[in-house]
């Protein structure tokens, strides 16, 4: 029987694997017009990091791949990419006066999580993600939507919904847990179970439960807006005003929470009802604000800002939408080499033309030249350069325009000298 790969997992192959470049090298661009410069953290951390999203959390109580290696270490293969950075950045002591404040930063890459595979969530998934370190302004938190909502539509990702809410600081969390427990306390009997395990571990997690009877319930839960103290009520109001200065539409959900457990004052996620969710209003994208988590992993007090979003969801969109992504996959120059006699001038010829900048393959199977111009189409040459024993004894060779057909005979010296002079001379003339 052959080996296959593992559940939840896919292998991303040629002529997939160009719409994924493409999507992360718009996120690059993007992020480079905002300052934010790449980090890259191991795939595996201890697992002391990545526990600190949130101990009542699905993530870390059914998702983690956890494991003991070699030297009786517990460690887990990152299920999000927050934890890893903020780890890094307290590590190198990033929040030194040697570097920039806000330290902007964003990572590409795989996360992994044991849950039931479905379309846009796999076990193996990867995610785009920024975090900005350092600032308290509301503007970094909205300077973080904004980017985000940016690279949707530098991607021609349309009708998307932004959703908004606040958690406040400590005290106003504090306050509204007080209140949201004396609220499902009496209706506990018609929770979920997993709700009401949660109740009084962190009962805002039963506001993002997606267990029916827990919908019903939490539906007319009392609203956080209710228990913020002044200076969280300020902060969400500046958030909402800038917002609105930037023609930003916003819809505010007060039972989202997000899944982790670190987040504070802003949250936020991007949805969308695209064809690839079979219309269902799916998170594509999302963040918020978590002041705190630089010092719970030992680091001094320092404000924090983050999102993230999933390459397999902006794909699946991408290809629902039917979006035509600009990708070139032609190649400059196909050479057809005719007879064994040529093959070590036809490596040459590649191998030169390579050095000047073009894209080159030639035949290494001494297929006969119908079987090679053939393939030379399926890769979309634009030219295809054809050798023979006449032509290398002649030091001359054939060169055609794939697109105009038009082919003339030119020296062989010419193509080593200068193929571009003859490139542009032959694209001018079509």
């Amino acid at each position: 029987m052959a080996l296959q790969k593992p559940k939840g997992t896919q292998d991303i192959l040629p002529g997939k694997v160009e719409a994924w470049q493409y999507v992360e090298q718009v996120a690059r661009d993007l992020f480079a017009d905002y300052a934010v410069k790449e980090v890259r953290t191991p795939i595996f951390e201890h697992y002391e990091v990545v526990c600190r999203v949130g101990d009542s959390t699905d993530i870390v109580q059914k998702e983690m791949y956890d494991f003991y290696d070699k030297g009786d270490r517990h460690i887990t293969l990152r299920p999000e990419g927050t934890s890893p950075v903020v780890r890094a950045y307290v590590e190198h002591k990033l929040f030194g006066n040697d570097f920039l404040k806000p330290y902007k930063t964003y990572y590409i890459g795989p996360m992994f999580r044991y849950e039931r595979p479905q379309a846009g969530r796999l076990r193996q998934f990867h995610q785009i993600g920024v975090e900005m370190f350092g600032s308290e302004n509301p503007a970094t938190d909205v300077e973080g939507i904004s980017m985000a909502l940016e690279y949707f539509s530098r991607l021609g990702i349309k009708d998307l919904k932004l959703v908004i809410n606040t958690l406040g600081d400590k005290d106003s969390r504090l306050r509204y847990r007080e209140a949201l427990i004396a609220y499902l306390e009496p209706l506990q009997d018609k929770m979920s179970e997993d709700s009401k395990r949660r109740l009084y571990q962190n009962p805002l997690r039963v506001l993002d439960s997606k267990e029916p009877e827990d919908k019903e319930i939490v539906a007319n839960a009392p609203s956080i807006l209710d228990y913020l103290n002044e200076e969280s009520a300020a902060h969400f109001a500046e958030v909402k005003a800038m917002l609105e200065e930037l023609n930003i539409d916003y819809i505010i959900d007060t039972n989202m929470v997000r899944g982790l457990d670190y987040y504070n004052h802003t949250i936020f996620e991007i949805m969308s009802d695209s064809k690839a969710f079979d219309g269902k209003l799916t998170t594509v994208c999302a963040g918020g604000r978590y002041n705190g988590l630089v010092e719970e992993l030992g680091g001094p007090e320092v404000p924090s800002f983050g999102f993230a979003s999933g390459v397999e969801r902006i794909l699946l969109t991408l290809e629902a939408e039917n979006i035509e992504l600009p990708i070139d996959d032609s190649l400059d120059v196909y050479i057809v080499g005719i007879g064994q006699e040529v093959n070590v001038e036809t490596l040459k010829l590649a191998l030169a033309l390579r050095h000047q900048g073009y894209k080159v393959e030639r035949d290494y199977l001494n297929r006969k030249p119908k079987a090679q111009f053939k393939t030379a189409n399926k890769m979309n040459a634009r030219f295809v350069l054809t050798l023979g024993l006449d032509e290398l004894e002649k030091q001359e060779i054939n060169l055609k325009n794939m697109n105009t057909g038009e082919q003339k005979t030119v020296p062989l010296a010419s193509i080593y000298e200068d193929f571009n002079a003859l490139y542009m001379e032959m694209m001018e003339e079509a």
